[in-house]
């Protein structure tokens, strides 16, 4: 029997073949082929072989080439692009001095779908253009593409592509076999025809901004291997027809707003080896039979609202790599079989209400890479069976009830990347092993009882970038190694007892962007030894002193200045206006004196001003609000802070993600000091300028910060009277004018703001009558009028000259009695009055006298 040979069905290029022709001298991998030894070839022969190598490998170079409409397609396609951005280079090799589109960069030719096997026509079946361009390019731009109906993969992800799926021109591709869209900006729904490429078997739509629901139509891809619409907008029920797609391999549905339950139909995909439907708002349970799902590999429903416990069913997933379960509202306790499957490499059960039994006694036969067990109620000593997980890259232990100190044993995985212990009550001191581990990323142990010195060693640490020591009980002064972390972006060892005045020198080159050391002992000069690229630095509750440095200014970067509550004195400097990024300046309770300077509004970025309890003097300058146009409008788009230290690191099937919260900006908010939050700090503009010796009157262009939430100008000594313009105020919720020399009246315009909430104007000498209308209706507290020469209102119960008075109120009766007394004056009344009628025309008739007699 003949030996049979198989190739498989390949699309070789024209440029492939042609490379067989033009490199005769080839060698047979794997064969028993030797050449055959030197010997004078026959020419008949040597012109037969080479017209045979002629026709077998040089006729195929020269049909092998794509159809010319297709090659223009291409190149408007190319030009399009042009038209957009003249500086695109990415496609040179596309001209149309090239006869054969085949030859070009991305593209890939081979036998039509709808051709048969002997034929030598060629087409484009194959283009990849991603990451072609970061310019925003519309969706339209697609339209030349969809004229090469031959085409059986396209991608064309990465590359800002904004506006709908061009729904009629994908209809044209029925040969598409693999899509991919992702990492666009796609909008608008997902087109029904693509539902209608029966062919399909690799579809990803992931990071655009898809709207809508899923389609019961997407079960016609019943030959879909690859699903991924992960990081959109889509919303409502998953459909049950996903379990139609029975030949599914990986389904990516994570990072979108779907609801309600997990789809029971999904125990139909038996060939499911991915499944990430995490970041979602799901409910209900965990399908009991999810365990059937035996080709599992990664199952990922993390941060969504899941509850019950965790199915036992799931057992049977003996093949499992990845199992997240983070996040969710999951009851129940964790069991420990968990430990027990061999493949498992990722187990995150943090942040549900699980429970963990101390007693029992593990002995995992994983070997783990992260392990997240964050708020699970675990006891005692951290287990010392983590120990033999020598693996791990990532161990979340974080908000539980551990205690005791710091293992050693600890200090030897030499793997961690992530370490994160906060929230416990682990005590003693840190051993200077633990800074050793060279691949250590994020260190997170606040919120303990640690104490004693930070290890001088701290600087070997060389791969920190985020180090969060706060809320324990160290001491002492800061180790100088600390500033050869080159790689340091955060740092927090606020709420300690540190102390010192001599601080670390940064590297101008080192990329810190947050920084806090507030609520220790610090003294001496505030420091600047920071690089220039920190945005966030928290001094405050110290004990520094002297006056601001000038030097200051070469941070450059700053965003948030927070060094309230120290000892500072001396003036403002001017310098400060050299900070324009500034947004938040916190200089509340210091000693500073002299007057605010005019040159303070040229920070057109700043948002939160609190200069309250200082010693400043003089007048509020005009020009102190003029450019402050942070506090006239809000900025539309403001960067948030926090978005800096959202953390994710990539691992074989999924990305970790943690997010560290800078900590609050503590303010006086209506009366009180309350911490504004991180998350929502941009949402806020304030001007506080109370506890002063301020002077003159209070600025009319005050009223032009129409962005301000909150403005407190009390305990100074202005005066003169509440100008009108405040009332243009339109989103202030707190006005504080008390405990000033003001006269005059309230503004009858302040009925306008309707967002206020608390206005005190106590402590003054205003009169008149106080505002009725809008929200002026509601400041009733009578002392927030207080101590005035002579407010009234209904506000205060105070009546004004001029008001009419009341109508005086008739006598009460008895509801019981009022009937009688009613039928007793209608029974009395009337036979009077009818006795009365007649006897008045009785005497009427008896004196009048009589006419006198004709005769």
């Amino acid at each position: 029997m003949p030996t049979q040979h198989y190739f498989p069905s390949l699309s070789f290029s024209h440029e492939i073949l042609c490379f067989i022709y033009i490199h005769p001298s080839i060698h047979f991998q794997g064969s028993n082929y030797k050449p055959p030894t030197m010997v004078m070839a026959n020419p008949t022969l040597l012109l037969q072989s080479i017209f045979i190598l002629f026709i077998i490998f040089l006729l195929p170079c020269l049909s092998w080439s794509c159809p010319e409409y297709q090659k223009q397609a291409l190149l408007h396609f190319k030009s399009s692009i042009l038209a957009i951005n003249s500086s695109f280079h990415n496609l040179d090799s596309w001209n149309s001095s090239s006869s054969n589109c085949c030859l070009w960069d991305k593209v890939t030719c081979g036998s039509p779908s709808n051709s048969n096997s002997t034929s030598t026509s060629s087409a484009v079946i194959e283009l990849h253009l991603f990451n072609l361009s970061a310019q925003l390019m519309p969706s339209n731009l697609l339209a030349p593409l969809f004229f090469i109906r031959s085409l059986r993969m396209l991608d064309i992800s990465q590359n800002s592509i904004k506006g709908q799926i061009p729904a009629l021109g994908f209809s044209n591709l029925s040969n598409l076999v693999h899509l991919d869209l992702s990492r666009n900006e796609f909008n608008g729904s997902i087109p029904p025809q693509l539902f209608q490429l029966r062919h399909l078997q690799y579809l990803d739509l992931g990071s655009n901004k898809i709207q809508g629901g899923l389609s019961p139509r997407v079960g016609s891809l019943q030959g879909l291997r690859m699903l991924n619409l992960s990081s959109n907008l889509l919303s409502g029920e998953l459909p049950e027809e996903l379990g139609n797609l029975t030949k599914l391999q990986q389904l990516s549905l994570g990072s979108n707003n779907f609801s309600n339950a997990i789809p029971s139909s999904i125990l139909y995909l038996g060939e499911l080896e991915e499944i990430d439907l995490s970041h979602n708002t799901l409910s209900m349970e965990i399908p009991t039979h999810i365990g059937n799902l035996s080709t599992l590999s990664s199952l990922s429903l993390g941060n969504n609202k899941l509850t019950g416990g965790i199915p036992t069913s799931m057992q049977k997933l003996n093949k499992l790599n990845s199992l997240d379960l983070e996040g969710n509202m999951l009851t129940g306790e964790i069991p420990f079989w968990l430990f027990d499957f061999k493949e498992l490499k990722e187990l995150y059960l943090g942040g549900n209400s699980l429970t963990w039994n101390n007693k029992m006694k593990v002995v995992p036969k994983c070997s783990l890479s992260v392990l997240s067990l964050r708020s699970c109620g675990l006891q005692g000593e951290i287990p010392e069976w983590i120990s033999n997980q020598t693996k791990l890259f990532v161990l979340d232990l974080s908000k539980n009830q551990l205690h005791g100190p710091f293992p050693e044993w600890l200090t030897e995985i030499n793997w961690i990347f992530f370490l994160l212990l906060s929230h416990n009550k682990l005590s003693g001191s840190l051993p200077t092993a633990l800074f050793q581990s060279s691949p250590l990323s994020i260190l997170a142990l606040s919120h303990n009882n640690f104490s004693g010195e930070l290890p001088k060693n701290i600087g070997d640490a060389k791969s920190l970038f985020i180090l969060m020591l706060d809320r324990n009980n160290f001491s002492g002064p800061i180790p100088q190694s600390i500033s050869q972390i080159s790689s340091l972006e955060l740092l927090d060892l606020s709420h300690n007892r540190l102390s010192g005045n001599i601080f670390p020198v940064f590297d101008p080159q080192v990329n810190l962007l947050y920084t806090d050391f507030s609520s220790n002992q610090f003294s001496g000069e505030v420091p600047t030894t920071f690089p220039p690229s920190i945005e966030i630095l928290a001094l405050e509750s110290n004990k520094y002193s002297g006056a601001l440095p000038s030097n200051l200014t070469k941070l450059r970067n700053l965003q948030r200045l927070e060094l309230q509550d120290n000892n500072i004195s001396g003036e403002l400097p001017n310098s400060l206006l050299q900070i324009s990024y500034l947004q938040v300046l916190n200089l509340r309770n210091n000693s500073l004196q002299g007057s605010i300077p005019k040159t303070l509004s040229n920070l057109q970025n700043l948002r939160i001003l609190d200069l309250s309890i200082n010693n400043l003097t003089g007048e509020i300058p005009i020009e102190f609000v003029n450019n402050l146009t942070g506090m006239i409008e809000a900025p539309p788009n403001q960067t948030s802070l926090t978005s800096r230290f959202v953390v994710a690191i990539s691992f074989s099937s999924k990305f970790f993600i943690t997010e560290f919260v800078v900590n609050e900006l503590i303010v006086n908010w209506k009366k009180s000091k309350q911490g504004l939050s991180s998350h929502n700090i941009d949402m806020y503009f304030l001007l506080d300028l109370s506890n002063n010796q301020l002077s003159s009157e209070i600025p009319a262009s005050l009223g032009a910060l129409k962005a301000l939430k909150m403005l407190n100008l009390s305990y100074n000594k202005l005066s003169g009277k509440i100008p009108t313009r405040l009332s243009d105020l339109q989103n202030v919720e707190s006005l504080d004018l008390s405990h000033n020399k003001l006269s005059g009246p309230i503004p009858t315009a302040f009925t306008k703001l309707q967002q206020l909430t608390t206005l005190d104007v106590s402590n003054n000498k205003l009169t008149g009558r106080i505002p009725v209308g809008g929200q002026m209706n509601t400041m009733a507290y009578s002392n927030f009028y207080a101590n005035n020469s002579g407010l009234c209102g209904f506000q205060i119960c105070v009546p004004c000259p001029g008001d009419r008075p009341p109508a005086p109120k008739l006598q009460e009766h008895d509801n019981k009695e009022e009937p009688w007394i009613l039928l007793e004056a209608v029974g009395i009344g009337y036979p009077f009055g009818f006795l009365l009628t007649i006897g008045i025309i009785f005497l009427a008739g008896y004196f009048n006298p009589s006419p006198p007699s004709n005769s």
